[in-house]
């Protein structure tokens, strides 16, 4: 891949170092472990860890893990995996939010104790109506001017759990008539019986998103703290939290914001792709239809392939929404490069060389790689009997058809030259078998052998060493072209965000998924799990875990760029 191009968070930086405001480059890439990480987060994880890269800095790691009610461990395992994945490691180490949490409840003691914050009384819905709106100011709480010694105490008994979730929390001072909403006394602390994953049951009290982060990134010493165009909004408060605990902090990071990526007919919300997985709408977060990189590395997308993508991309501050063609074409330019050649039908239709001897069998060898002779070659075996695909012949063709047909020559891929002599049909009149005629001065790659005819090359496999195995197809999970946008992934977020769209279920594809049972080429059998082959004519396939000794099972990747699409209307 060419050198990533600069960009307006690059240019940032660079003036940064040049006036002295920071000495080094020092990122983090914050996610939360509630979930696997999908497409969308790949243009924060790569922006984060490229521009530390490409400084000579440094990049942490450190999960956002304030909400014990939805994270797990497996969750931060596969995270690790995904960074890896990508070609990236956390030179600056690895944290967690939970780390920091006696660091936060000292900052909010302190606050309380200088009239910064206070305990308050209003419910959700109480809170929600006092905050205003964008047009209209928001009211003080009744309980915002309360001694600074009752909220002291009573955030301790808070700490101690002495009172019901909801019925107490903590909130900043700031300014309620602010015009920017998000400065509106925001909560700092809620109460949450709930068992902390790394923590236990050492807390009931759990600090909100936009108190602890600025806190974790000025305390990891920070210096660019980059982030999606959501947060921009936010950034007032991140200054504000980071400069009125100064004096508990070693550093001041400075908040970046670039565009989020969105993505036709693609689901780039967790929550909505939680209720996915917890429907049973797939079989879970790898499930090959899902943009999550757990499932796209399944699939057979390469790390090389996300990185390219999001290069061509680039950072903005423009919303907008990317064509999903442009992730495939980036994914068919790496694995272009890197996978070998095979054939396999996915439809089979019989065919038998009528003229072909009883019994005998003739070894050709194929190219692995038209264009890299240095990843070898490997045998195929033709006999009698062969298959082709189904949509490879018709009994009566249509204009400008250029494949199999009753009077018509097609040359077998790396073979011979064969006539259609006509096919057989079963009692509803489908056709089970074609009968072909062998030009045997016509074999692959002898001389006198480049006889021009009209019809087209073919794919097949022998019958007599086809390995059965089973092919599944992924289209888009969303039938339509409206992607399903990036969201506030925050644990306050989620849990204030609206219920999901009623329509969001009706709008998933009923054909995301066709599963098939075709025939390969023997080479399939032994290839790893993971391993990748360019189907000729059909498209990248990966081989799947749920594969067996018996029946491999292939993920179509990719289908090529052009050529197919054009055959199928030939």
């Amino acid at each position: 891949m060419a050198e990533e191009r600069s960009n307006f968070i690059w240019d940032a930086i660079r003036k940064d170092l040049d006036e002295g405001v920071y000495g080094e480059v020092h990122t983090r890439f914050p996610p939360e472990p509630n979930g696997y990480m999908h497409i969308g987060h790949c243009k924060a994880l790569i922006m984060d860890f490229l521009t530390a890269e490409k400084f000579g800095g440094k990049c942490n790691l450190r999960f956002d893990d304030t909400n014990p009610a939805k994270e797990d461990m497996e969750y931060v395992r596969n995270i690790e995996k995904d960074i890896r994945w990508l070609g990236f490691d956390w030179t600056g180490g690895l944290f967690y939010a939970s780390d920091y949490y006696d660091k936060c409840y000292e900052i909010a003691e302190d606050w309380i104790r200088r009239g910064l914050a206070y305990v308050d009384e209003l419910s959700k819905e109480e809170m929600r109506a006092y905050r205003g709106t964008l047009t209209e100011p928001g009211k003080d709480s009744p309980w915002r001017d309360r001694p600074a010694e009752e909220s002291l105490d009573l955030f301790r008994r808070m700490r101690a759990g002495e009172f019901a979730e909801g019925t107490k929390t903590l909130r900043m001072k700031i300014d309620m008539a602010s015009p920017n909403i998000v400065m509106r006394d925001p909560a700092m602390y809620r109460i949450l019986y709930k068992e902390h994953w790394r923590t236990g049951n050492k807390w009931c009290i759990y600090p909100m998103y936009d108190f602890s982060h600025p806190i974790g990134d000025a305390l990891e010493g920070i210096t660019h703290s980059l982030c999606s165009l959501e947060y921009e909004i936010h950034r007032p408060l991140y200054d504000w939290v980071v400069e009125h605990a100064q004096n508990m902090l070693p550093g001041h990071p400075r908040q970046i914001e670039f565009a989020r990526l969105n993505m036709t007919r693609t689901v780039m919300s967790k929550r909505y792709l939680r209720q996915l997985v917890e429907g049973g709408y797939v079989s879970g977060w790898d499930d090959p239809r899902m943009p999550t990189l757990s499932a796209l590395r399944r699939r057979g997308y390469t790390g090389a392939a996300i990185r390219d993508f999001v290069d061509r991309i680039g950072m903005s501050k423009a919303d907008s929404v990317v064509d999903l063609a442009l992730l495939e074409s980036c994914v068919r330019d790496s694995l272009g490069e890197t996978s070998p050649r095979a054939m396999a039908v996915l439809r089979p239709l019989k065919v038998v060389l009528t003229n072909w001897p009883e019994g005998e069998t003739k070894t050709l060898t194929m190219e692995n790689h038209p264009d890299h002779p240095e990843m070898g070659t490997h045998t195929v075996t033709l006999g009698r009997e062969l298959y082709i695909e189904q949509d490879d012949f018709m009994e009566v063709p249509v204009r400008k058809y250029q494949r199999m047909f009753p009077g018509n020559e097609v040359r077998l891929k790396g073979a011979y030259i064969v006539r259609c002599d006509g096919c057989e049909k079963d009692g509803e009149g489908n056709v089970t078998q074609v009968n072909c005629t062998v030009d045997f001065t016509s074999e692959s790659g002898t001389p006198g052998s480049d006889r021009k005819i009209k019809g087209k090359t073919l794919h097949w496999v022998s019958a007599i060493d086809a390995v059965p195995f089973e092919a599944r197809l992924y289209e888009p999970l969303l039938s339509d072209e409206e992607a399903i946008e990036a969201e506030d992934e925050t644990a306050e977020a989620e849990e204030n965000a609206a219920p999901a769209k009623k329509d969001f279920i009706s709008r998933l594809n009923p054909d995301s998924l066709t599963a098939l049972r075709g025939v390969a080429e023997p080479c399939v059998r032994s290839a790893a799990v993971g391993n990748t082959f360019q189907f000729l004519r059909t498209g990248y396939f990966c081989k799947d875990p749920d594969s067996t000794d018996e029946l491999p099972v292939f993920n179509r990747t990719v289908g090529l760029r052009d050529t197919f699409a054009k055959q199928q209307k030939a």
